[in-house]
C-alpha cells in the first residue's frame, strides 16, 4: 500500500483484497453445506428471477459478443458477480468484476488487450412486505481497466429495480445511469444509461425460460451510435450437485439497434452458486 498514491492506483494494487473477498463469500458456503437442502429447486429458482432476492449468489456470466468490426471480430467478458445481502435482505450488495479480451479490431487476429476492466458496485435498499417488490440505491464505477479496458474516469449515479413477481412469471426492470465524477482529465466523460428487462416462466422441477435483454444508451456518442437494444431469450435449470445448488443458464441475443463498431449478437452463458441466507440462521 506505500506505493499507492491515488484511489485509482489503490484499486490497481490490491488484487489481493479482492481475491480475499471472493474466498470468503466461497467459504462461508463450505461451512454451511448441509443447511440448504431443505430449500426446492422451485423456490430457489424463484429467487434467483428476483435481482433483489434474500439470496447470496456467485454468478459466473460469460459474454461472448459477435461479429465486431471491419474482420468482425468476438470479444469476450466473463462476469465474476457477487451478490450478497444485508440487514436481513434489506440491503442488497452486488459487485461485477469483468475479466475482458478484446481482439485487434484492425486486423484477422490477434488480441490487443485482455484482464481486470472496470468495477461496478451497486447497493440496493429493499423495504420489505411490500406488494410490489421495489429497490433502489447508488451504482459506483470503479476505474480498474486502465487505459486499454477501462474509462479511467470514476462514475456516479442512482440505480432502481422494481418487479412484480407470481408463482409461474416474473417481470420486472432494473435501470441506472451513471455521470463521471473524477479521473483522468484527458479521458472522455462519461454518461451511460443500463436498462435490464427481464421476464423469467417457471416450467417446474427448477427449469425455466428467459429473457433479459440489456439495452445501452451512451448519450455522449452521436444519435446513431447511441443505442444497444438487443431481441432474444434463453432458459435454465436450478440443479443440486449433491447437497449444492447452482443456477445454470445461457441465452442467445441479435442486436436490432447497434452501432457502425458494435457487436451484431451476443450468446449469455452464466452458472451461479446459490447459498441462501436461510443456511446461516
Amino acid at each position: 500500500m506505500k506505493n499507492c498514491h491515488s484511489r485509482l492506483q489503490i484499486v490497481r494494487c490490491c488484487p489481493r483484497f479482492w481475491a480475499q473477498y471472493l474466498l470468503i463469500l466461497a467459504y462461508w458456503g463450505l461451512v454451511a453445506v448441509d443447511a440448504w437442502a431443505q430449500d426446492s429447486q422451485e423456490s430457489l429458482s424463484q429467487e434467483v428471477a428476483n435481482p433483489v432476492a434474500d439470496l447470496i449468489s456467485i454468478p459466473l456470466q460469460n459474454n461472448l459478443n459477435g461479429n465486431q468490426g471491419a474482420f468482425d471480430r468476438n470479444t469476450n467478458i466473463l462476469h465474476i458477480q457477487p451478490v450478497v445481502p444485508l440487514l436481513g435482505g434489506q440491503l442488497i450488495t452486488r459487485t461485477i468484476f469483468p475479466i475482458v479480451s478484446i481482439p485487434d479490431f484492425a486486423s484477422e487476429s490477434g488480441i490487443a488487450s485482455s484482464g481486470l476492466a472496470d468495477i461496478v458496485f451497486t447497493g440496493f435498499y429493499v423495504p420489505k412486505d411490500q406488494p410490489f417488490i421495489w429497490g433502489a440505491g447508488p451504482v459506483i464505477e470503479i476505474p480498474a481497466g486502465g487505459s486499454e479496458r477501462g474509462t479511467e474516469k470514476w462514475s456516479l449515479g442512482p440505480s432502481v429495480v422494481g418487479l412484480v413477481q407470481s408463482e409461474d412469471w416474473t417481470l420486472g426492470i432494473l435501470v441506472n445511469n451513471v455521470w463521471s465524477i473524477a479521473g483522468d482529465s484527458e479521458r472522455a466523460d462519461v454518461n451511460r444509461m443500463f436498462i435490464n428487462l427481464f421476464i423469467t416462466r417457471q416450467l417446474g422441477n427448477g427449469w425455466y425460460v428467459n429473457t433479459a435483454p440489456i439495452i445501452t444508451s451512451d448519450w455522449k456518442a452521436r444519435g446513431d451510435d447511441r443505442w444497444i437494444v438487443p431481441l432474444g431469450a434463453g432458459g435454465g435449470k436450478v440443479l443440486f450437485v449433491g447437497k449444492l445448488p447452482l443456477n445454470v443458464q445461457t441465452q442467445m441475443y441479435y442486436n436490432v439497434v447497434r452501432p457502425d463498431f458494435g457487436p451484431e449478437w451476443q450468446w449469455r452463458l452464466q452458472l451461479a452458486l446459490l447459498l441462501p441466507t436461510s443456511m446461516f440462521k
